[in-house]
């Protein structure tokens, strides 16, 4: 709100627009001078001024989360060593299985699969993404490999931390189809480099959720030298609701879509499409897939 005095010719008087503010006020600063006037009113102004800008910043972070790029994770966990600890030991007592992979949701195996099927379609075949080879990062026992993939693409390429479900992948799980599983590469992601311009697609799933800002964006900018030519990266992740969520029982920090959109600007990469996962439980964070190049 302005306040301003004119005198009867209508040009402002000088120097006393405090004086407007102090006649708004005259009941609280009645025994006041001019001088403590606005001493009085510069204090409230500046409290009223700063009381609506930090309401106005803590609505705008609710509403576009802003977080600081490639410290999350130190922020809720202490050094990177530990959160990468706490996924490691989770895993060790996951069995290999689909139900060690979904955890709690096996049911949605198939609805999961659907939609990643039909969200691959739109970026492989004539004038898109070819077929020769595809890589499975975080792979588990290959369920993505065997489900989406491996019906699409001649060759695969599979890369897990977890030495046993690779294994149990090549030796039962993916049964006939593992005879076109050309590597298998045991690795964290924050230290896998894969094949220069090798890949078709390059799938994540379930696995970005474990590398801290940093890491992925250094892992999507080596992704991006492994594509071929109309190449594509697809994360399919839980994204949390606002700014980041953290399970301390399986070390991963879900994010907000954003804040992915900005660390995959960040990595020189372009969003082609983005798509909800339909036919989840609302009990379920969202899972969304993001297609790039």
């Amino acid at each position: 709100m302005e306040i301003s005095l004119s005198d009867t010719t209508g040009s402002p008087l000088p120097n006393v627009e405090y004086k407007g503010a102090h006649q708004a006020f005259k009941d609280r600063w009645k025994d006041t001078d001019e001088t403590m006037c606005r001493h009085s009113m510069s204090f409230h102004l500046q409290h009223s001024l700063r009381n609506e800008f930090f309401a106005s910043y803590l609505y705008l972070l609710e509403k576009t989360p802003v977080v600081k790029l490639f410290a999350v994770t130190c922020e809720y966990i202490k050094g990177e060593k530990q959160f990468y600890n706490i996924a490691q030991q989770f895993y060790e007592d996951v069995t290999a299985s689909e139900e060690g992979m979904l955890g709690d949701y096996v049911e949605i195996c198939n609805v999961d699969l659907e939609g990643s099927r039909n969200f691959l379609k739109r970026f492989v075949g004539p004038g898109k993404a070819g077929t020769h080879c595809a890589l499975d990062c975080g792979c588990g026992i290959g369920r993505v490999s065997k489900g989406v993939l491996l019906p699409v693409f001649e060759k695969m390429e599979l890369a897990d931390m977890m030495e046993n479900f690779l294994l149990h992948a090549h030796e039962e799980y993916l049964g006939d189809d593992a005879d076109r599983i050309e590597t298998y590469y045991c690795f964290n992601l924050q230290e896998f480099t894969p094949p220069k311009k090798k890949y078709d697609v390059i799938w994540m799933q379930w696995v970005a959720c474990h590398l801290t800002d940093k890491d992925l964006m250094n892992f999507l900018m080596r992704c991006k030298k492994s594509l071929r030519p109309n190449g594509v990266i697809i994360i399919k992740d839980n994204m949390a609701r606002q700014g980041c969520k953290l399970d301390p029982i399986d070390g991963s920090i879900s994010r907000h879509l954003d804040i992915m959109k900005c660390i995959i600007a960040k990595a020189g990469l372009e969003v082609l499409a983005v798509e909800r996962q339909e036919g989840l439980p609302e009990v379920i964070m969202p899972v969304w897939m993001i297609a790039m190049k």
